[in-house]
């Protein structure tokens, strides 16, 4: 299983990393600060990954700094974003009094040694003082789960008295996460790397693959108004979405997202909207600033092409004879405008190709 992880800026000037980013990921993970909570940004970048339909989990930050505030948090989420967030988590303490976090799901408490950077985690019971919070949110969960469970499974367990089982609570949350919108929640301290293990752990529980969600759409370029769909198997044909160009001292990499089919080193791929044949010469996995180079790749990867020449960003990518187009990058209105000239003649044919 590899999963293919993209670092967003949250900066304004930026949105437009963050709409291309969202085009192509199966789930996000949102974080906010306990001090500031939900901030402008914070809502545009929400508006965007609720345009594209992706799940997510939501990661309230910083609960070590003096100001931190949980269930405001909490509530501006539900209000400001009108999202339906489910807190998995409590903390235990907050600013300098934090120290850890209680497990609504597993209902057990967890700290993190802040001497080694929170790689020791000691599991313990949860606090006398905090117990009866703990069953509270509990019960909340449990409640909030029981609307989404088409079973009747955990309500039934809870109106019985009987315990309800770690697997059902997060088979029923998966399926609200992706099929409805739900936000499990959690907190912690990145900085202190208290909380970080659990998020881990949410993102392969409750974030889809690419199985998980239903098979992209696109059009017959020779007939837009026919819809044509791609389901993420390598026996498809291929189709991918150029969705990012970077230019370094190795040449132009181009970002694929792969929805469906395989490619390899040497195929040829057409974009619909050039009518130019693609060569593909290599085929990288990137890691930061690492590059590992694949004999091939397939349906749900993410990775980086040399070779591409004639196409750009928001360019389908596909296989010759199952030609289709898939819905495009929007872009948001560009904050500052510029205007650039050649420092001479000489340099106008430079400038040409460095813009193109």
């Amino acid at each position: 299983c590899t999963i293919n992880i993209i670092d967003t800026p949250g900066h304004v000037d930026f949105t437009a990393e963050v709409e291309r980013s969202l085009r192509v990921l199966d789930g996000a993970i949102v974080v906010f600060s306990a001090v500031e909570g939900v901030e402008a940004q914070s809502e545009t970048v929400w508006r965007q990954a609720d345009r594209y339909r992706v799940p997510r989990i939501a990661f309230i930050n910083k609960m070590d700094r003096i100001g931190a505030d949980f269930d405001a948090v909490v509530e501006q989420i539900r209000s400001r974003l009108e999202a339906t967030p489910i807190p998995i988590e409590m903390p235990i303490g907050s600013s300098q009094s934090f120290r850890g976090v209680i497990d609504l799901i597993r209902y057990k408490a967890y700290y993190f040694d802040e001497q080694s950077l929170g790689s020791e985690v000691v599991e313990g019971p949860i606090p006398d003082e905090l117990r009866e919070q703990a069953e509270r949110r509990r019960e909340e969960l449990i409640d909030l789960l029981s609307r989404y469970d088409d079973s009747d499974q955990v309500m039934s367990a809870y109106l019985e008295g009987e315990p309800i089982a770690e697997e059902l609570i997060v088979k029923v949350l998966r399926h609200a996460c992706i099929a409805h919108g739900v936000v499990p929640l959690l907190c912690g301290s990145a900085l202190k790397c208290v909380g970080v293990q659990p998020v881990l752990d949410a993102t392969c529980r409750f974030l889809p693959s690419p199985l998980d969600l239903p098979p992209v759409t696109g059009r017959n370029p020779k007939r837009l108004d026919q819809e044509l769909k791609r389901r993420p198997s390598l026996k498809e044909p291929f189709c991918g979405l150029l969705f990012k160009l970077q230019s370094d001292r190795h040449g132009d990499l181009a970002f694929v997202r792969i929805y469906s089919g395989m490619i390899r080193p040497g195929m040829r791929v057409h974009n619909p909207r050039t009518r130019a044949r693609e060569h593909i010469n290599h085929l990288w996995r990137i890691r930061a600033g690492d590059r590992i180079k694949l004999d091939q790749a397939g349906a749900g990867d993410i990775v980086g092409i040399v070779g591409i020449k004639q196409s750009g960003t928001g360019d389908t990518l596909c296989d010759p004879r199952h030609p289709i187009v898939l819905e495009h990058i929007e872009f948001p209105e560009t904050v500052v405008s510029a205007s650039i000239e050649p420092a001479s003649s000489s340099d106008r044919k430079k400038l040409d190709q460095a813009l193109q």
